[in-house]
């Protein structure tokens, strides 16, 4: 499943494409929200992992506005602020869509939540 927890992840991989490939952008992504238990020791854990910036522009493409463009200096007591981080990262499922490079344009599709991000073997670096 496509989750803004994995998204904060993933660069474009294309032969050659090795600067401005992350994030990748979503376009005409049908979003599913699923409650998801919460936890605060996880989010307290991986916060330190994040791209903000990408994170909240990628949240603001997909329709949410909830998180603030920078962190708050108490993230790991702020229990509204954790609650908001759980729902972007969490909760919010791309469903369908694509996230386009924005590098060398390459679209890595998404079908039924799930991203092809299988490469051609022309675009796979090293070859």
């Amino acid at each position: 499943m496509v989750r803004l927890i994995t998204h904060n992840l993933l660069a474009c991989h294309v032969k050659g494409c090795d600067s401005n490939n992350f994030p990748l952008t979503f376009s005409d992504a049908e979003v599913e929200i699923r409650e998801t238990e919460y936890n605060a020791e996880f989010l307290k854990g991986f916060f330190p992992k994040l791209e903000w910036k990408a994170l909240v522009d990628s949240a603001r493409q997909l329709g949410d506005v909830s998180l603030p463009e920078t962190p708050p200096i108490d993230y790991d007591s702020n229990e509204e602020f954790l609650r908001a981080l759980h729902h972007v990262l969490l909760e919010i499922h791309v469903q369908e869509g694509s996230m386009i490079c924005p590098n060398c344009k390459h679209v890595y599709r998404i079908q039924s939540g799930i991203p092809n991000m299988l490469l051609a073997e022309h675009e796979v670096a090293g070859r």
